[in-house]
């Protein structure tokens, strides 16, 4: 902004309001000092926890220092947007039931970088119109920016255990964006931690992805497993996949903390296609072309549609042994793809059907 001197004195007070009106859930400034958290993703990255996202590393220090991925950045404006379409106790039904699929939460309906990049413009709208035109850039999970610490230097949570954010008021069942901008903006008070001796999310990780507190091996980690790997799962997680086919949510399902998330008031968030409780067998069924129908506009395409049918074979062969499981299988023996045929055979080896 040229003359960042004349901005009103209650703008950080209407930027929260104007947030508040187009949906967020709250609003935070912080300032672009990232410096332990560089430190933080200097020693994940060389132990080499991040398997396969090569993109965590690929972009230096950009990630971690705001002004120079954008320039001239000096503020950073962070949402967050509850996305629980249901009580949490229908998410642990579906994962008792072998043979549903269970899908993370935040995915069943509309693709969140959609809906928040959208609102977070309109937010960037309503700044322009109040004080003119200003440099920023708006970001939802697409771009090297360490959203969590921002998140937490906002003042919107503090990262657990489990290296997500949670919020004391809200739990953790919501969605980041951030707004980098060159306004001085006056910062938020950051957020204190509230974890206290609680080891809840590390106990209940079914793969043990949560290697101390604070630490994830992304490697086995199911989210990782069954959306950013395009490869073979490893076997030794097959089994503690469960009938997890896309992302997993445990260590927030036994966070004492989500007692107090909020159902989303977002429409865009409502599960799509009966997603929150389908049939393995019936999804497993699905062609490429009714898998691009049902999936437009969706999250669950980022895995990809061998991906998709990887990760149901694997579900399948962790449900109950049955003609119809069975018969699913076979019909895949010989798919097209060399990845969904090795972990259908896996499948069909654990009912003793191969």
């Amino acid at each position: 902004m040229d003359n960042p001197q004349h901005l009103p004195t209650d703008l950080h007070r209407q930027i929260m309001a104007w947030g508040r009106e187009l949906g967020f859930q709250q609003i935070g400034i912080s300032d672009i000092d990232l410096t332990q958290a560089e430190r933080r993703l200097a020693s994940w990255l060389a132990a080499g926890y991040h398997g396969d996202m090569d993109y965590m590393a690929r972009h230096g220090n950009r990630r971690s220092r705001p002004a120079e991925l954008i320039a001239n950045t000096c503020s950073i404006i962070s949402t967050r947007m509850d996305y629980l379409p249901m009580d949490p106790a229908t998410a642990v039904a579906v994962l008792d039931s072998k043979d549903l699929g269970y899908i993370a939460r935040y995915a069943l309906g509309r693709d969140y970088h959609k809906v928040l990049r959208r609102r977070l413009q309109k937010l960037a709208d309503r700044i322009t119109q109040s004080i003119g035109t200003f440099g920023y850039r708006a970001f939802v999970d697409s771009a090297p920016v360490l959203e969590k610490p921002l998140a937490e230097k906002a003042g919107l949570g503090w990262i657990g255990k489990h290296t997500n954010i949670v919020n004391k008021d809200a739990g953790s069942c919501f969605l980041l964006g951030e707004i980098y901008t060159d306004l001085p903006l006056t910062a938020s008070p950051p957020a204190s931690n509230h974890c206290g001796s609680c080891t809840a999310c590390i106990d209940s990780c079914p793969t043990n992805a949560i290697i101390a507190p604070y630490q994830v091996d992304a490697r086995r980690c199911i989210s990782y497993l069954t959306i950013e790997l395009s490869g073979s799962i490893p076997v030794e997680f097959r089994r503690a996949m469960g009938n997890r086919i896309f992302g997993c949510d445990d260590c927030q399902l036994h966070c004492p903390w989500n007692k107090f998330a909020h159902l989303t008031t977002e429409p865009d968030f409502n599960p799509r296609h009966n997603l929150d409780a389908s049939n393995l067998v019936e999804l497993f069924a699905w062609t490429p072309e009714e898998w691009q129908t049902r999936l437009a506009g969706s999250p669950l395409r980022r895995a990809g549609y061998a991906g998709w049918l990887r990760n149901i074979a694997v579900a399948l062969g962790n449900a109950k042994t049955s003609p119809t499981t069975v018969s699913a299988l076979n019909t895949r023996r010989e798919d097209p793809s060399e990845l969904v045929r090795e972990h259908v055979n896996w499948a069909l080896t654990q009912h003793n059907a191969c």
